[in-house]
């Protein structure tokens, strides 16, 4: 027993030893220190992150942690930080950081999980709308007008009634189609799907005005969808290759039993799938650039159907369908729906509920004094936009106090003063009017004062904004230091160049015609007419007729490894072996051969300039350390070590 207890307080000890305290510091650079917390922290949010298995050792680790210290040490000095253009950035970054912590988790979840149910339908709708001012107090008449529409609508069908009263000036009846979620304004919205179908809804409010809502139909979404493609494009090398010859040869070949991921290996243009078969990555209505794409694919119903050729704006398609599934389960999506959700209308309604909270957490005081004597300032002069601020106005005096920042009634004589032009025109009572302004007034000043301490109350949130305001730095300091510097430098890119010449080479090439066919025996016609010397046009034309496509030939400048070229393909001038390569048969016909050789400066300027910068960094880092002076903590890394090991 008691060496069982002596073991146990050994290893408690140990435990105890190595644990990070906040206050360790793991190393300085010229006496500024950085904290083993910090490097802990960003050495596990990193770690998945690292494929190269030497960066996850703690030192190798390190020396890169400190040289991106060195660098924001730099970047400091070099005063980027006070560049108006960085202020800038980071300062749009924040704001929209900033919108990601700031929310009431209750409301949030419960809009997103609306959302989301919502995005598994569409609502096929139309609507009639009457144009009002948001501001407009005065809807009675507005209301009972649609109301009157509803009923001819129910009695008489939506055609008739479209027909009659749409001006497109100040009542609009359209048709919507289908829509789902983010679609439509928030309210909108929320009526169309609270609406049977089959049903129009009673008038409601939105920012344009009062609509009432008529659907016709509800579905469940397409859905997400895999294809894969072979594309022709447009734009081609080979100014005599037509695309859309090009894709009907091609699409005739499937027809006469050729597999498509075949073809697409030796075909397609596009290079991003071509090496996979055509396969492209899964996607959802709306999430591609290119309508007409999405169209075809939905429209394929069964597993392995093959669309006919189409065209889009990138060119010629053929799609296949690899498969479809429903909607994503919610927990997949719900990091996306929270982002579209704050965006969005609705999110006011999430300030709302935060503010309301935040309100009791800063001990936010109503001022009824004040509002009763901003009332009694209030007059007809207001709603002509010929208000001005009381002359004998206490400016300093507090007007509301949230948390340790005072609000006076000066900074609320200008608002209401700037809301000027929001009431122009319009009747209420001064009461109603000072009311509904500081009720937003407050609001609005709340999230803001949270807004700018949220770096000290929420500790992730000043995390995330330190890696985003060093790394922007580090930016600007990359790019004036290392990419700017090597790309700008011709003598010395040059000279590089001819240092590391031997770097830059092409592989063995050739001027060649390829001719490609499912049937070994169409390959052997085209060696028996190019034996003949016949020429490439000739070949295809002999070969090919209206309704069958047995060869296609592609010329042009291949190099070794091309995936076009078999594998085992030599490289010499004539007329080649007949290879099987790509399910396919191939003849390739050699015009030329061009040996292996240097490439231009030129030719191969992204990968020396690439290289150049790696150079320039290597001896920047060097001069850094020689400039700065970095101390580490032996005993800090080692407990350091200690916690991240255990």
């Amino acid at each position: 027993m008691k060496y069982l207890i002596t073991a146990i307080l050994f290893c408690f000890s140990i435990t105890a030893f190595s644990q990070i305290d906040k206050d360790d510091v793991l190393f300085t650079v010229d006496d500024e220190p950085v904290m083993a917390s910090e490097f802990i922290r960003v050495y596990n949010k990193n770690l998945d992150l690292v494929k190269d298995e030497s960066q996850k050792d703690v030192d190798a680790y390190l020396e890169l942690f400190i040289n991106y210290q060195l660098k924001v040490k730099e970047a400091k000095r070099l005063e980027l930080d006070k560049d108006a253009k960085y202020i800038r950035e980071f300062s749009n970054y924040k704001s929209q950081l900033t919108k990601n912590y700031m929310s009431d988790s209750e409301v949030t979840e419960a809009l997103v999980k609306e959302a989301y149910d919502r995005s598994t339908m569409d609502v096929k709708a139309s609507h009639v709308l009457i144009r009002i001012e948001e501001n407009e107090k005065d809807t009675i008449q507005v209301y009972n007008r649609l109301l009157e529409l509803r009923d001819r609508i129910l009695e008489e069908g939506y055609a008739p009634v479209q027909k009659e009263v749409h001006d497109g000036k100040t009542i609009f009846a359209e048709d919507l189609g289908y829509f789902s979620a983010f679609k439509m304004v928030y309210p909108f919205e929320t009526a169309a799907f609270n609406t049977k179908v089959g049903e129009v809804s009673m008038p409601f409010r939105t920012r344009f005005g009062f609509h009432i809502v008529n659907v016709t139909d509800k579905r469940p979404s397409l859905g997400e969808v895999t294809v894969a493609h072979i594309m022709v494009a447009n734009n081609q090398k080979d100014s005599l290759l037509n695309p859309e010859t090009r894709i009907k040869e091609i699409y005739q070949k499937l027809k006469q039993g050729e597999k498509f991921e075949s073809l697409a290996k030796q075909f397609s243009d596009d290079k991003s799938s071509s090496a996979k078969g055509g396969v492209l990555a899964p996607f959802t209505g709306g999430q591609l650039g290119s309508q007409e794409f999405e169209d075809v694919a939905f429209s394929l119903k069964n597993k392995d159907e093959v669309s006919t050729p189409f065209k889009t704006d990138f060119g010629w398609h053929i799609v296949k369908l690899i498969s479809k599934k429903d909607t994503q389960p919610y927990e997949d999506v719900k990091a996306v729906f929270e982002n579209k959700v704050r965006r969005d209308s609705r999110s006011q309604l999430i300030n709302s509920a935060l503010a309301k909270k935040l309100n009791e957490k800063y001990k936010v005081v109503d001022n009824k004094e004040a509002l009763i004597y901003f009332e009694n300032t209030i007059n007809d002069s207001y709603f002509k936009q010929a208000w001005i601020v009381p002359e004998d106005l206490d400016n300093d005096k507090a007007f509301m106090t949230i948390g340790k920042s005072t609000i006076t009634y000066g900074d609320f004589a200008q608002h209401l003063f700037k809301n000027q032009r929001n009431y122009a025109n319009k009747t209420m009572s001064a009461n109603a009017l000072v009311s509904g302004v500081y009720n937003k007034f407050k609001e609005d000043q709340i999230i803001q004062y949270n807004r700018e301490n949220l770096e000290f109350e929420n500790e992730e949130f000043a995390h995330v904004l330190k890696e985003y305001r060093d790394g922007l730095l580090l930016f600007e300091l990359m790019e004036k230091q290392v990419w700017n510097a090597a790309s700008k430098d011709t003598v010395g890119l040059k000279a590089f160049y001819e240092k590391h010449k031997d770097d830059y080479m092409w592989n063995d090439r050739v001027d060649a015609v390829i001719f490609s066919s499912a049937n070994k025996k169409n390959v052997e016609k085209a060696v028996d007419l190019l034996n003949k010397g016949k020429s490439v046009d000739d070949i295809n034309t002999n070969l090919n007729s209206k309704d069958a496509q047995n060869i296609i030939s592609t010329s042009g400048i291949f190099e070794l490894g091309d995936q076009t070229l078999p594998e085992d393909f030599e490289f010499k001038k004539g007329i080649s072996k007949i290879y099987k390569h790509n399910d396919s048969f191939h003849v390739i016909l050699v015009k030329d051969v061009i040996s292996k050789s240097y490439k231009t400066l030129d030719s191969a300027r992204g990968k020396v300039v690439s290289d150049y910068q790696n150079q320039i960094e290597d001896d920047w880092i060097k001069s850094l350390n020689q400039r700065y002076t970095v101390n580490v903590n032996s005993k800090v890394l080692k407990k350091v070590k200690s916690q991240i090991l255990n």
